[in-house]
């Protein structure tokens, strides 16, 4: 997991009732779980890193600078703490992943004798459909 030691005191974990199905479960137990991490006040991250976030997650920041995550997967508020953390570590490394560059390539020979075939036979197809003078 990215998500270093330096970066847990800072998150937030509150909790609430689940939607969903779950019998009588769901009116007796606080399962949902709603992770927050305010990126503005974080230290455990450089300012550069914060404006990469700032870009790439606005979806999941509020006005405030915090970013939510909700999880309600399980029945267990633990193992919902435990998935809103893997999101938050994926949604990092997401983030600072620099995406790769196209490599040009040159077509196949035959890929460029089936294309003039193709428009060729198109062709042809137009040419039957016209009118005879």
């Amino acid at each position: 997991m990215i998500t270093s030691k330096a970066l847990i005191p800072e998150l937030e974990f509150s909790t609430s009732r689940s939607s969903g199905p779950g019998g009588q479960n769901i009116n007796k137990v606080n399962s949902k779980v709603m992770l927050r991490w305010n990126i503005r006040k974080s230290t455990a991250i450089k300012e550069e890193q914060k404006e990469i976030l700032f870009k790439k997650l606005a979806a999941y920041i509020t006005t405030g600078g915090d970013l939510l995550l909700i999880s309600q997967e399980s029945r267990s508020q633990l193992e919902n703490k435990e998935n809103a953390l893997l999101k938050l570590d994926a949604l990092i490394k997401r983030a600072f992943t620099k995406p790769l560059k196209r490599k040009a390539t040159k077509p196949t020979k035959s890929s460029s004798a089936k294309r003039v075939d193709h428009k060729k036979r198109h062709a042809e197809k137009k040419q039957w459909r016209r009118k005879l003078e």
